[in-house]
């Protein structure tokens, strides 16, 4: 890397730093509602800038569609008057919640005397890493501040002018509510030296979240010093049960996968008993095929249609955030489960079934962040879950599993009270 470039890199991400350790102890301790009026003051200022803020938008995904990004990666950038409202309504609604600062988690008595809580506070500093998702611009933002968090935005490339443009409005609303604008951040610069930059700021970062495709979350796995909060990537997985309900399998299939092929719960395998394959699979398949899903399926699957593509092993375990779907038959619950541990990327798995004892054979044995029974996958995601946003989806097992909203955006101290007692 240029020396120029590396020393402007370095000195850039160090001033944002200390402007995070200025504003993190002003942000801890804000009072509640000060929190809420600036999220909903922000909220109100992306709705009167909806307009200007797709045609930002229209001019990123103009750039990002010359530079030849695939049409998943599109859709996640592509920002309408719906999706701003969205927005807006996800800020809202992270306003309405509890404020889980200083919340009380427990608390005991010693036998000499002291008590002893427990005590909710922020984590601090959270660095974002994030690729072509400007709503994750307003969702970290406000997820943050409402947790007492300051964060530092690094979105990526392709959607950099929209994400200003939204955190122009979230500093809007910290204005009006008495709070530094130096709470929520957006690095100004697009090199990728920031981002191995941003892993290195051990002294003013204190947790990275990366939530992206694999390279971005490889990357950060690798290179980071700072404790990260894992976004890996959604092979979810739909099984259809031998005691499924026909309807209810193709409605929940079709929404699971082709509602958005391009978000991290989209259903990308489909496990079904053999028992039901024929009967059940052919009318999925066709439903499936007419709306212009590729099919890529095992043996038993690519006899049933000549327009299903056979799959390859590595098909198991893709995330394709397209539409394309593999379909695979097994004997049933315990090989369903063998498979989703074996391929799956511990995201959000689902069983379609009535039998009690196979759905909770399943909740109970597969090893992922949210599990399902009769839903759609594409309910993975903190707004559906009732917080409002989320961060990501937590797929590993320290701190935060599953959607990461304002509680799992923080930590914890211990408060000892006492009346002068001393250890023996």
């Amino acid at each position: 890397m240029d020396v120029a470039l590396q020393t402007s890199v370095s000195t850039l991400m160090k001033e944002l730093g200390k402007n995070a350790r200025a504003a993190s102890p002003v942000v801890a301790l804000a009072a509640a509602d000060q929190k809420a009026t600036a999220l909903k003051s922000a909220a109100a200022a992306i709705r009167s800038h909806s307009e200007e803020i797709v045609l930002i938008n229209e001019q990123d995904v103009e750039r990002a569609t010359k530079a030849g990004v695939g049409a998943a990666l599109l859709d996640r950038l592509r920002l309408n008057s719906g999706r701003i409202e969205a927005m807006a309504s996800a800020i809202e609604a992270i306003a309405s919640l509890p404020d889980p600062i200083g919340r009380l988690l427990t608390q005991w008595e010693r036998p000499n005397g002291l008590r002893i809580q427990r005590v909710s506070v922020p984590l601090g500093v959270i660095g974002i890493i994030y690729e072509s998702r400007p709503n994750v611009t307003a969702d970290a933002g406000a997820l943050c501040l409402k947790s007492g968090n300051v964060a530092i935005l690094r979105p990526g490339s392709d959607s950099y002018e929209t994400s200003r443009s939204v955190v122009d409005c979230l500093h809007a609303g910290l204005r009006s509510a008495g709070l530094p604008e130096h709470a929520i951040q957006l690095v100004p610069m697009n090199d990728r030296a920031v981002v191995g930059e941003m892993l290195t700021m051990i002294d003013y970062i204190d947790v990275i979240v990366p939530r992206g495709g694999k390279s971005l979350t490889k990357r950060v796995m690798e290179e980071s010093k700072i404790p990260t909060l894992q976004h890996l990537d959604g092979n979810c997985h739909t099984y259809i049960h031998e005691s499924a309900e026909p309807e209810m399998a193709k409605e929940l299939l079709l929404n699971a996968k082709l509602r958005r092929t391009g978000i991290c719960g989209a259903t990308e395998s489909v496990l079904i008993d053999s028992s039901i394959s024929r009967t059940m699979l052919p009318g999925l398949m066709n439903a499936l095929l007419d709306r212009g899903c590729e099919i890529r399926g095992d043996e038993t699957v690519s006899a049933l249609d000549n327009r299903v593509v056979t799959a390859t092993e590595v098909d198991w375990s893709t995330e394709y955030l397209d539409s394309i779907l593999s379909i695979k038959t097994v004997a049933n619950v315990d090989e369903a489960i063998q498979h989703i541990n074996r391929y799956g990327s511990h995201h959000t798995d689902a069983i379609i079934a009535v039998d009690p004892i196979a759905t909770e054979k399943f909740l109970n044995e597969i090893d992922s962040a949210i599990v399902m029974v009769n839903a759609s996958t594409q309910f993975a995601d903190g707004g559906e879950f009732g917080m409002g946003a989320e961060i990501g989806i937590g797929t590993g097992r320290l701190h935060a599993r599953g959607p990461v909203g304002v509680e799992q955006l923080t930590t914890y101290k211990y408060v000892v009270r006492g009346s002068g007692q001393t250890r023996p």
